[in-house]
Parts: C-alpha cells; structure tokens; sequence
C-alpha cells in the first residue's frame, strides 16, 4: 500500500528552499519578505541573512511602486529586463530579473526571480570583449589545433599574419611550407617539449615565415598550451603575433653593442700596449746604448776591457729592469681577478646557450652532450663563461658568413687520462685552414673583416689562468673543434 506524504507538515519556506532558482519575496515598500537558498549562494549572504533588508541593497535600481503598476496586467508579469545585482562582497552581478505580482488579502507582492544563467552569459560576454580588445591591442592572431586529426582553426588575425584569405583553408602542411627551412628543427623541438606530459604542455617558439600573398620574410612569436587526455596530448590552442620590427631593432641594438665591445676592446688593447710600450722604452734605450759602446769598444784596435765589461753589465741590468717592469704590469693588471668556487659545468654551459640566444644569437641548433653527473670544477664561472660564449659567438659568425644551417656541438665529459673535465664546441662552418690554425691563439691574429684577434687569445689565458689548458683541433672535414679542460674539485 502506498504511503501518502504527510504533506500538511511542509512549510512555504521549505518548497520555497528547494526551488533552484534564486527568488526573493517584496512588498510594496521594498522590503524584503523572504529569500531562498539558491539568493544567499548567489549572493554570498549567510542563509537567512537577507529577510528583512530593503531590496535597494541588494538590486540598486529598483522601484517597487513602479513594478507593481507593471505587473498589473491579467497575468500578473512583467518581461525580463537586465539588472545589476551586488554581492555581499560588492562585486557586481548582472543578470536578469523576471517579476510577478501576487495578490493577497492584505497587500501585493512582488515575487522576483533572478535569471543565474543570463549572469553568466553577461560575464562571458564582457570576457570575450576583454579578450578581443587584448588581441586588437597586441596584435594577437588566435588558434586552434586538434593533434589526433591535425584539423587547424585560425582567426582573420592569424590568417592575415601568414598571408592567406580569409576563406583560404588551412592544413598542416601549408603551416609547415611557410616556415623558414633553417627554423623548422628548432621550431619542431620546441614542440616535442610541449608535447612531453612531464613539460606541463607549455609551448613557446619563434620562427621566420615567407608570407603566401606577397612573399615577404617575418619574425612570428607563438604561445600555447597542450592538452591531455590519459597522457596523450589531443590538442593545442594558443597565439601568436608578428615581432619583425622587434627582430630588426634587436639585430640592430646588438650590432651597435658588438661595434662598441670592438671598439672597447681595441682601447684596452692600444692602452695595454702603450703602458708596455711606456714601461721598457727606457730600458731598451739603456740597452741599445750601452751594446753601441761595446760595439764600438770591439771595433777599436784598443778594446778596454772594463769599459766592455761595464757596457754588457748595463745591458744586463737594464733587461731585468724591463721585465721587471713588465710583472709589476701584469701583477696590477690581475689583482682583481676573482676567486675560483666548485662549479657545475653542465649548469654553466645551459646558462651560456641561454645568454647567446637572449643576446641575439639565435636560429642555431645546439646540440648539448653533457655527462650526467659530472664532478664539479674548481674555477672562477663568470671567466669560463666569458669563454664558452666567445667560443659560441665565433662559431656563429663564422658559420652565418655561409649559407649553411648553424649547427653548434657542446660535450662535456670527463677526460680520464688528465683526470679533469673537457668541454668541446665543435661547429659546422668553414674552419680554419692550415696557415691560420698554426696562428689562431696569437693575439691580434684574425680572421674577421672587424676582429682585432683578441678572443681566442684571451679565452686561452682565462683557461689557463683556472688550471686547465685550450687547443684547437684541425678538423679533416669543415668545421672547427676547440677544446679546454679544467681540474675537478679536489
């Protein structure tokens, strides 16, 4: 037999509780009657809290005297009309509100009902607005890829940046056909990382595009982020946007910079070299001097023997007093040389590859082979990066004077027979031919249009100053392979 509910013990304000829409009861002052649950929630008001209050606190603009001459009709309605709300906390909800009359034995009532949907329709309304004045701003062109079909979306923005019609399709292929043949590897592993679970699917990269309509070359930066179903990356949504002129004023900041370092260090050169110079002049006019009395002692037919003796003595003593000259020079060129700390190589060269791209290297592809768990060094880092970055920016610059790809090797590994560390950079481009190779480390000797032949020389000597030593190897191929060690922490 069924049981009937015992529906005499339901109370109004229970049903009214259980209504999902978030109602609010008023009278003809404004007051505030009775409010369900779902109003206290959406409101962010303790439950109970808003009996009571006048409606103005809660709905601004607001006429009650207005609404109940609206919702005199037959059916007792008024059609929605938007609304701002506030919140316990102030924040602004919009929404809308639907109103119905009630009639009762002793005052109308106004029964309103505030839409919960249309709010949410209004703030993703002001989202998109927000986000379309942020693309207009930054010039940001939008897209979508699914990574189990490889279908594309693109917005007008994206197409425009690429050169394509606004009804042109899209595939794969033509985004890969646009991309600069020399960014694509970069542009690829860039990718790969994204696509690793373990990389959170974070996607970042720039590469050079050819234009479609007119076939000019342009810098794009592109965003996004990959997303995963059990492990599987399904899709990729981000944005990109053209950074050309950024790419030019870069180049050009960092040629100025290049010329200025040129010129700073053909300075300290010709600076060096006068204090030199200024040091042993006098010594060398002593000596020559006093060889011009021996000489002349020798070629007489009476040679005095105390006089040549005093003579080569002098030679002797104004020599030491050269080269005494020259350490007191160096001692004071080097006291403030920084002292060596246990350092980790692999760390170290990741930070140089990190700076040459920051400082406009870029559009190269190195390949790091580091040792895992290499010991550390004992050496001073900011000298040996010094050194790790000269020999990168040499290698770059003498590869971009080909048409070739940049291709940079960096190994890292332990050299057992001298029981030190030994990194290699080894490149791609034209090398060094026989006759420079015998000279490439004497300072001054080069082989660029404006190098003044003091990098290698100097990387020489920084490594040599932390305990280690710097060759190069003459390669039988092209390229060019230079190596140093230094000494494990002991």
């Amino acid at each position: 037999m069924a049981l009937t509910p015992p529906l005499e013990h339901l109370s109004f304000q229970t049903l009214f509780n259980a209504l999902a829409e978030a109602i609010l009861l008023v009278d003809e002052s404004g007051c505030i009657i009775m409010a369900n649950t779902a109003l206290h929630r959406m409101l962010g008001y303790e439950e109970g809290s808003i009996n009571g209050r006048f409606i103005n606190a809660l709905i601004p603009v607001f006429n009650p005297t207005q609404h109940l001459i609206d919702t005199a009709s037959p059916n007792g309605k008024s059609k929605p009309y938007k609304i701002t709300a506030l919140s316990q906390d102030g924040r602004e909800l919009y929404t809308s509100a639907h109103i119905q009359r009630l009639a009762t034995d002793d005052k109308p009532l106004l029964l309103i009902t505030l839409d919960r949907r249309s709010h949410a329709e209004e703030l993703l309304r002001l989202t998109q607005e927000r986000f379309d004045l942020a693309k207009r701003a930054g010039g940001l062109g939008v897209y979508d890829r699914d990574l189990t079909s490889n279908q594309l979306f693109w917005d007008d923005r994206s197409r425009e940046l690429w050169g394509l019609d606004a009804d042109e399709e899209i595939t794969y292929d033509k985004f890969e056909d646009c991309i600069h043949p020399d960014d694509r590897p970069s542009r690829s592993k860039d990718l790969r990382h994204a696509l690793d679970p373990r990389n959170n699917g974070e996607y970042h990269t720039e590469f050079r595009i050819k234009r479609k309509n007119d076939g000019a070359e342009c810098w794009i930066a592109s965003s996004g982020k990959i997303s995963f179903i059990a492990g599987k990356p399904v899709r990729l949504a981000g944005f990109m946007r053209d950074i050309t002129e950024h790419k030019l004023i870069e180049s050009q900041s960092h040629k100025r910079r290049d010329e200025t370092e040129a010129l700073l260090k053909q300075q300290i050169a010709i600076q060096t070299a006068s204090a030199i110079a200024h040091e042993i002049n006098q010594p060398l006019t002593a000596i020559s001097a006093y060889s011009e009395v021996a000489l002349h002692s020798m070629n007489s037919n009476n040679t005095n023997s105390d006089s040549l003796r005093r003579a080569l003595e002098g030679c002797v003593v104004q020599a030491q007093r050269a080269g005494d000259s020259l350490h007191e020079l160096l001692n004071f060129l080097r006291q403030n040389e920084m002292a060596a700390e246990p350092t980790d190589i692999n760390r170290l060269v990741k930070t140089c590859i990190d700076i040459a791209k920051r400082d406009g290297y870029g559009g190269f592809n190195p390949e790091l082979d580091l040792e895992k768990g290499i010991p550390s060094v004992m050496c001073n880092p900011l000298q040996i990066q010094k050194v790790i970055l000269n020999l990168v920016r040499n290698a770059i610059e003498a590869i971009r004077s080909t048409d070739i790809t940049a291709k940079i090797s960096i190994k890292a590994s332990t050299h057992s027979a001298k029981n030190m560390a030994q990194i290699t950079v080894q490149d791609n481009g034209p090398g060094f031919d026989q006759d420079a190779a015998r000279h490439i480390f004497e300072p001054f000797f080069t082989t660029k249009p404006n190098g003044i032949g003091m990098g290698l020389a100097i990387s020489r000597s920084l490594v040599e100053s932390n305990g280690g030593n710097l060759w190069l190897e003459q390669n039988t191929g092209t390229g060019a392979t230079i190596h140093f060690t230094l000494p494990f922490v002991r």
